[in-house]
């Protein structure tokens, strides 16, 4: 878990990174900078640091087999050898990204980069160096008294609860690549240019990366597999789901025989479970372990894509979060029509 409330701003220093495609510059600041007042010192840190949250981690990719070719992992790892190397490695790091910078869609904007001391982590204490883009500018209404009389401007700036894009590398494990966060609020093109092409990041294969891999892997079943095509209905199939993210909310430490006893049940369905794991481990490079604590972080971002809904026809959305005993499905012959019936004890 990460702890940032002992955390201190040690270094700042602001570079502008153009958009090399449509032929904008880089510009860099001529040196480093540290605000005196400690109410600026405190939005700052709040900016930068208050989106973490998520026990997800990632780690640096060697390039042509060794970490130091990575642009990024090599100056981070000057800056912690020597503070004085923080200018010098964070024009390095520009550089870098404004060459990365060279497609049209790609948004110009500040890049920030930062020393912290003082992080807490699960490892201990230690330094960290962040990497910040804003790219995102606000409008804001200001208001100036003139001549005794209130009057209201717009300003451009940024917002300081909307970070774009961050990147926070520990001082942890470097000969793993370090451990390393992140964040892109851009949508999916954005992110590879800056989780891959930029940092050359990778997830690491931490608690948070297990539980959302598994939670995937069990609403990738249902969809492919365990589904109307292999005459599962609906409600069926919406009661695996409930039953799969209700054990990882019930469990701190994931056991996938018991998940297979409780969740999946039957012999047939866990054989054809057994298969498809093999087969998405397989199709997606990784090994899902079978035993792992649970992220209820990850458990919390993937509750989002678990989908609880039966429509029937366009008439009605009948939203199922219990178990499927209280639902039951007929067939009316007079009316030619399926039917389900709902048990309740109570109504609001």
């Amino acid at each position: 878990m990460i702890n940032f409330e002992n955390c201190e701003i040690a270094n700042i220093v602001i570079h502008h990174i153009g958009n090399k495609f449509e032929g904008d510059s880089l510009s860099l600041s001529d040196n480093c900078f540290l605000p005196e007042d400690t109410d600026v010192l405190h939005l700052l840190k709040s900016y930068f640091l208050s989106a973490f949250k998520k026990d997800a981690y990632y780690h640096f990719l060697p390039y042509e087999g060794e970490l130091l070719n990575n642009p990024v992992y090599a100056s981070a790892t000057a800056v912690f050898s020597d503070q004085q190397a923080f200018y010098e490695q964070s024009v390095e790091m520009a550089q870098h990204l404004y060459e990365q910078s060279n497609n049209p869609n790609i948004k110009p904007g500040e890049l920030y980069i930062v020393h912290f001391r003082n992080c807490n982590i699960e490892e201990g204490i230690c330094d960290a160096i962040g990497i910040f883009k804003s790219e995102t500018k606000d409008t804001f209404l200001k208001i100036v008294l003139n001549q005794n009389t209130y009057q209201l401007i717009g300003e451009s700036g940024i917002n300081i609860k909307k970070l774009d894009k961050a990147c926070i590398i520990f001082n942890i494990t470097p000969e793993n690549g370090y451990k390393v966060c992140i964040l892109d609020k851009t949508n999916t093109k954005e992110a590879v240019y800056w989780t891959t092409d930029f940092l050359g990041l990778e997830p690491g294969e931490d608690s948070y990366f297990q539980t959302a891999n598994y939670l995937d892997l069990c609403k990738n079943f249902v969809k492919d597999i365990y589904n109307q095509e292999n005459d599962v209905p609906r409600a069926d199939q919406i009661d695996m789901l409930n039953r799969s993210i209700n054990f990882f909310k019930d469990a701190e430490v994931f056991s996938e025989d018991r998940f297979k006893e409780e969740v999946v049940r039957e012999p047939e369905v866990i054989h054809a479970f057994e298969n498809f794991k093999s087969q998405y481990e397989t199709d997606n490079n990784m090994n899902l372990s079978n035993e792992f604590a649970v992220s209820d972080y990850a458990v919390k971002d993937e509750k989002k894509y678990f989908r609880h809904v039966l429509k029937l026809d366009k008439n009605f959305h009948v939203y199922i979060h219990g178990e499927k005993k209280y639902i039951r499905k007929g067939y009316d012959a007079e009316r030619d029509m399926n039917y389900y019936t709902l048990y309740f004890r109570n109504e609001e």
